[in-house]
């Protein structure tokens, strides 16, 4: 089984029950371990995981298929958090989540457009691997106290108790009110335009007083070492950075994690990607993702789904 779902079975017999109801639930799966994870990669390597596990059960003996393969998903998606936080630890410089390049349909489906945003994915980061997994399973995915008790290994019991500390955490720290992909797209091209330009009086007057920028070049790119606070600070970080690059960069508009984002490209190759948080039509976070590892997602789209 390749990353794109293929089995490569010769023959042309058809897929067998099994590979089938793998292949249909494939970007179900891979939409619950990117939310966990954060990482396209790793969770790709959970897919393969959960596919080798999935051959080897009873089908005969699984009332709920779908469930049982969520289930999977995300018991392998949970070890791969425990060890990638491991790793965060060592990581050169702030850590982002891997953007995708999205279909329209991703920003046109609300609820998936907000759940895989990197403004949401952001504050995800702040939970501990079980609260994170509850809660992507019960708020995006909808999934019972019981079904999840099942796939973390707890009782409903404390399920609910973990699920209300996950949503009251996240709550306190999302975007504070919902921004349409026509909002966001007009403050992008405020910001383009003054970005494009070096024009700092533009920065000032599109980005909120308490602005943070993140930027994430893994050791590999420049980018700033920690988050950078305040529209002045980051205004001239931007203008003095970003705006005097050595080479000629190229911006364009794409969906990415499902809302509006800029892609910047130097002859012809992906450089970066600039997504953006939105409140009170002011930009409230900048999120900035050099580290050419996690931008390979971003020359082909990726298909999502929450069902």
């Amino acid at each position: 089984m390749d990353e794109r779902g293929e089995t490569g079975e010769a023959g042309g017999g058809g897929m067998d029950p099994a590979t089938e109801m793998f292949v249909t639930h494939r970007n179900l799966l891979f939409t619950v371990a990117y939310e966990m994870l954060g990482s396209a990669a790793d969770a790709e390597d959970v897919l393969q995981e959960t596919w080798l596990r999935w051959m080897k059960v009873d089908l005969d003996q699984v009332r709920d298929q779908r469930a049982y393969l969520v289930r999977i998903t995300t018991r392998r998606a949970l070890d791969r958090l425990r060890a990638l936080s491991r790793r965060k630890e060592e990581y050169v410089g702030s850590w982002l989540p891997e953007p995708l390049l999205t279909t329209p349909d991703v920003a046109e489906d609300v609820e998936l457009a907000e759940s895989v945003s990197m403004a949401l994915m952001i504050v995800l980061e702040t939970l501990s691997p079980t609260e994170r997994a509850v809660f992507v399973l019960r708020e995006a995915f909808g999934f019972s106290h019981d079904e999840i008790a099942a796939a973390v290994g707890k009782n409903p019991a404390a399920v609910r108790q973990i699920a209300h500390r996950a949503r009251t955490h996240v709550d306190a720290r999302r975007p504070r009110e919902e921004v349409t992909p026509r909002q966001t797209r007009a403050v992008l091209e405020s910001f383009q335009r003054a970005f494009e330009t070096s024009d700092l009086q533009g920065l000032l007057d599109i980005l909120a007083p308490d602005v943070v920028l993140i930027s994430d070049g893994g050791g590999i790119k420049q980018a700033a070492p920690w988050p950078i606070t305040g529209a002045g600070k980051v205004a001239r970080f931007i203008v003095g950075g970003l705006g005097k690059a050595q080479v000629a960069l190229t911006s364009v508009h794409s969906l990415v994690n499902g809302s509006p984002a800029i892609v910047l490209s130097v002859n012809g190759e992906v450089d970066g990607v600039i997504a953006v948080r939105v409140e009170d039509e002011r930009i409230s976070g900048l999120y900035y993702v050099r580290n050419p590892e996690k931008l390979t997602r971003i020359a082909s789209e990726t298909p999502l789904s929450l069902s």
